[in-house]
């Protein structure tokens, strides 16, 4: 992605009082461990507590960062329809020959259809939010439980551990064009909480 598709959404969060900055990474020839030393490096680039946002791939590159990286900035994460728990869409495409795999790229075809019980040890609060409007592309390529945001389930962005977990109606893509979930992320951002 080249940030175009997050400009909503960083604009409602500069108005929140928030100042967005666009982290790029390849998700085409990094490797995770590589990308989330480079995010590690971004995060200490900036003074004082230092939030951050991630949308699908993008929540899972932000999950190996606290796990791996030390004395990172203070601040708060929010994930946005991140299949933390692996995505059956992405395990469906990457089952195509050689196909898949050349269609997600390196860096999503290993994380995104790794299965497994993640959690959350952190001591920053964490809180996600999935969709439930099924519309998306991932509906043609897996029968996805339901409910679901076209892409990735429900199911699949719990996190133990994590702080909080809110289901709003949007799409997986339909998250970063939406006015509430990104008054829910700034509202998160602020206080640790979604709004009621």
């Amino acid at each position: 992605m080249n940030g175009l598709e997050t400009f909503l959404l960083r604009n409602r969060l500069e108005e929140a009082g928030y100042a967005p900055s666009v982290f790029h990474y390849s998700s085409t020839r990094a490797t995770l461990s590589e990308v989330a030393g480079a995010l590690a490096a971004r995060l200490h680039s900036f003074e004082g507590p230092v939030h951050v946002v991630g949308h699908s791939l993008g929540g899972l590159i932000a999950l190996e960062t606290f796990e791996t990286e030390h004395d990172l900035p203070p601040g708060r994460v929010v994930l946005l329809g991140s299949p933390v728990q692996g995505s059956r869409s992405a395990r469906a495409i990457a089952s195509w020959s050689w196909l898949g795999p050349s269609l997600l790229g390196t860096l999503a075809a290993a994380e995104l259809t790794r299965a497994g019980s993640r959690s959350w040890s952190q001591p920053r609060e964490l809180g996600i939010i999935a969709g439930s409007r099924s519309a998306g592309m991932g509906r043609i390529f897996a029968e996805l439980p339901e409910p679901n945001d076209g892409t990735v389930s429900v199911e699949e962005t719990r996190l133990a551990g994590a702080t909080e977990h809110r289901v709003l109606d949007v799409s997986h893509t339909g998250m970063l064009l939406s006015s509430r979930v990104a008054a829910s992320a700034a509202a998160f951002l602020a206080h640790g909480r979604f709004p009621a």
